[in-house]
């Protein structure tokens, strides 16, 4: 029997935000969570600080309730886990779900291309099972309810929220539902979450930015 390898850890989401391509919009939704140990919730989800944790303390699943105030667009979740501190307490299957409320949720779906003529046949016997379909004469793209398998993660998981054709999703809330923990353990411990945002690259970024004299003066309305 082999053992499953373990979940390498994403990069740093600051790396992410350095880019300018993506921004950190947790600040601006309403987080609510299924059940936690006092001075364990939220604030400690979101403090930047990779010592403290959010501790579920009732039945599985336990759930981070994530809702913005608008439809907004989101394309990458990013949590942070430690196996090596949090042992059994540490998620080792989780969902991700969107949509407008409570009542209207569904799971993310990962989705991926195969290019070459062996594109069917690694559809076919590729684990978990997926829903194909044809993209191109030689390109299959794999679909499938993303239910993320985590062993032993010591790091950022990032989760890509993206449609069936790669581009990021809007939503009125996310739902994060941790299925089962290592060991069996009951509660669980996450780190940290991150909500990221694509930023639309302005026309007037595209501009060269004035550095005259002349233009220096009349920068600013008086």
């Amino acid at each position: 029997m082999t053992t499953p390898n373990k979940t390498p850890p994403g990069a740093d989401p600051k790396q992410l935000e350095r880019t300018g391509t993506v921004r950190e919009i947790g600040s601006q939704a309403v987080w609510s969570l299924s059940s936690c140990k006092p001075g364990f919730g939220v604030d400690q989800l979101r403090d930047d600080n990779l010592e403290t944790y959010w501790q579920s303390d009732g039945s599985q699943p336990h759930l981070v309730n994530i809702q913005f105030r608008r439809k907004t667009t989101v394309k990458t979740l990013c949590i942070y886990a430690d196996y090596k501190s949090d042992e059994s307490y540490t998620p080792s299957k989780i969902s991700v779900r969107v949509g407008n409320n409570f009542h209207n949720l569904q799971e993310i779906r990962v989705v991926f291309d195969v290019f070459g003529p062996r594109g069917l046949e690694t559809a076919a016997t590729a684990t978990p099972p997926q829903a194909c379909s044809w993209f191109s004469g030689s390109r299959w793209r794999l679909i499938w309810p993303a239910q993320l398998e985590l062993v032993e993660p010591s790091g950022w998981i990032h989760v890509p929220l993206t449609d069936s054709h790669k581009k990021p999703i809007r939503t009125f809330m996310i739902q994060i539902a941790v299925l089962a923990n290592h060991q069996n353990g009951r509660d669980t411990h996450m780190r940290q979450i991150k909500v990221y945002t694509p930023v639309e690259e302005s026309s007037i970024g595209k501009f060269p930015r004035c550095t005259t004299i002349d233009f220096m003066m009349y920068r600013s309305i008086r």
